[in-house]
């Protein structure tokens, strides 16, 4: 199997069904789709969609990466995509245009167990579109990594290095940072707008930006030198970082913010 969807939730309402839409309209059907539940109260799993391509997998969890982690145990797919709740597929052709990048690849002599194939968001929040970075470097590891909901990992990674529950905001991060420094493993922008993002998740509350800086700082540590982490610190002040925060994320010029973002990577 190429593909493991891994949808994880808890009382997601209506949105289970909405994400489900979107990954079976997929023009490319090797692929399964993991729901992993924590133990929805709401209907929503009674009521879900029935497809043999569903597998649905009840258990207990401690946290979303916990229930990330059980969701990987089960995965049989060569490469995992986790979409959350309300995250849809911006084209019904992303599997399809994947996995034929995958095969140009593998038939290039690559070894596709160990990468990672990105593309690009598109925000609903600020009705965005997010360009991912046309290269993965140390400094995009420090400053903007690409969505999770459009990274495809090689399986082998995930299965490798689960998440560490002990950072409950940015875990992925502290995967991905693993995947680039320890695992050396290859990433590809597959130029191409993988996923259309839902926002405003439980990362963004105001409540928890705090501690979002805080997991950032521990995790950087662990994976990059003082030197390098100066550099970077060093580069983000004299290009006025915290004011492009606040453009990015600003509902009237997020959009203006973006597009110059992309033309520059482009």
């Amino acid at each position: 199997m190429k593909f493991s969807i891994v949808v994880v939730c808890l009382n997601p309402g209506e949105k289970l069904n909405q994400t489900l839409d979107s990954i079976l309209k997929q023009s490319y059907t090797d692929y399964e789709i993991v729901v992993k539940d924590g133990g929805s109260k709401d209907g929503s799993i009674q009521g879900m969609h029935q497809d043999a391509r569903i597998a649905l997998y009840e258990e207990a969890d401690k946290s979303i990466y916990d229930a990330m982690n059980q969701a990987v145990s089960h995965a049989r797919g060569e490469f995992l995509l986790f979409m959350n709740c309300g995250d849809f597929f911006y084209r019904e052709d992303v599997l399809e245009k994947t996995a034929a990048l995958i095969e140009k690849c593998s038939g290039e002599g690559m070894n596709t167990g160990n990468m990672i194939f990105y593309g690009d968001t598109y925000g609903e929040k600020n009705d965005v579109h997010i360009t991912a970075p046309p290269e993965i470097t140390g400094f995009t590891c420090y400053r903007n990594i690409p969505c999770h909901q459009a990274c495809f990992y090689a399986a082998r990674l995930c299965k490798e290095k689960p998440y560490e529950l002990q950072y409950r905001i940015r875990a992925d991060y502290d995967h991905f940072l693993w995947c680039y420094y320890v695992a050396k493993a290859k990433m590809v922008n597959m130029k191409l707008t993988v996923a259309s993002y839902e926002g405003g998740g439980y990362s963004e509350s105001k409540e928890n930006r705090k501690r979002d800086k805080e997991e950032h700082k521990l995790i950087t540590a662990a994976y990059m030198s003082k030197g390098e982490l100066l550099k970077y610190q060093l580069i983000m002040l004299g290009t006025l970082a915290p004011l492009r925060r606040v453009l990015a994320e600003s509902k009237v010029f997020s959009g203006v913010y973006h597009w110059v973002k992309g033309k520059l990577y482009r």
